[in-house]
């Protein structure tokens, strides 16, 4: 294994706006982009998760999309209301929204030129993977490979959230600390759909560490409409030129598993991976297939295009 080298988080103009970022790996290796979900700061891809990535040869940058962590918190944009669900999914009529998921793109896109970074393998986890996504159809020529987690495709035949894991999304925000602590465990046990005491021994200090780096509910609002008012990617991904690999549980309350499967078949040559027993989390009994699934299709892509 090699020495790692480790850049501590960093802040970086971007798109006109502040992205904090950091860096796990050496500087010559090739360069992997982590994208992270709804709500959910870059430390969600776990320190050690990066680390394993790094030791397989990649640079790992991991970073705060907008509206979360440290990087900008834009304005506007009301709490998303009952009604303009059901009008979206009944009546068709699309979410108004401050900003979309191409917005956030390009926040990516802006970080890679900060940081000097001409083309990476893109990873993205659930709206993560709605930005990688968009990426790999917007700016096709800065993707090594793509690879999207538990994601989907904006198609909206594709079944919804369950109900419990629908309750989770739309809960208003805690008012105290430790309510906001009681809820994070809380909402990780819906969404990982099952016992994984590794995982819930962490969840007190990992709700420690996101409410230090600062919460920003309005923030979420924001995200869900930029997911929300984005619409279906279907026929554009159809486009995708980058080698895809799709990961996904077969248990996943939240993006349910026909959402991968609608993504692998929506892009052309996308390879399929179920986990078996995985729900909308990265478990750390399931990293090893995880990273070694990212790894051999990131060092396929780039043997490929040598």
């Amino acid at each position: 294994m090699t020495s790692l080298a480790h850049q501590p988080p960093q802040i970086v103009r971007a798109n006109g706006i502040d992205i904090c970022y950091e860096i796990f790996g050496d500087a010559d290796a090739e360069p992997l982009l982590l994208i992270m979900g709804l709500g959910a700061q870059m430390i969600h891809w776990d320190d050690e998760f990066c680390r394993q990535l790094a030791a397989r040869g990649f640079r790992v940058i991991r970073f705060d999309n907008r509206d979360i962590g440290k990087s900008s918190h834009m304005s506007g944009g009301k709490r998303l209301t009952a009604l303009e669900l059901l009008k979206l999914r009944f009546l068709r009529i699309p979410v108004a929204a401050p900003y979309r998921l191409i917005d956030m793109a390009r926040d990516a896109i802006g970080l890679m030129d900060a940081l000097g970074i001409r083309k990476a393998h893109v990873v993205g986890a659930s709206m993560g993977g709605m930005i990688a996504q968009e990426i790999a159809i917007t700016f096709p020529e800065r993707v090594l490979s793509l690879t999207s987690i538990m994601s989907t495709t904006g198609n909206p035949k594709v079944p919804g959230p369950s109900r419990e894991a629908g309750a989770v999304l739309m809960a208003p925000p805690p008012a105290t600390k430790e309510e906001y602590f009681a809820r994070f465990a809380q909402t990780w046990k819906v969404l990982r759909n099952g016992s994984f005491p590794e995982d819930e021994a962490l969840d007190r200090s990992r709700a420690e560490r996101t409410y230090a780096r600062g919460l920003n509910p309005a923030g979420v609002g924001r995200q869900l409409r930029a997911v929300l008012a984005s619409g279906s990617r279907k026929e554009r991904l159809r486009s995708v030129k980058a080698p895809t690999l799709v990961i996904h549980g077969t248990v996943d309350p939240l993006v349910r598993p026909e959402g991968g499967k609608d993504t692998a078949a929506s892009i052309p040559g996308a390879k399929l991976l179920m986990i078996e027993g995985m729900g909308h989390a990265l478990p750390i009994p399931m990293w090893p297939q995880i990273i070694d699934a990212i790894d051999a299709h990131a060092h396929r892509a780039t043997a490929k295009a040598a």
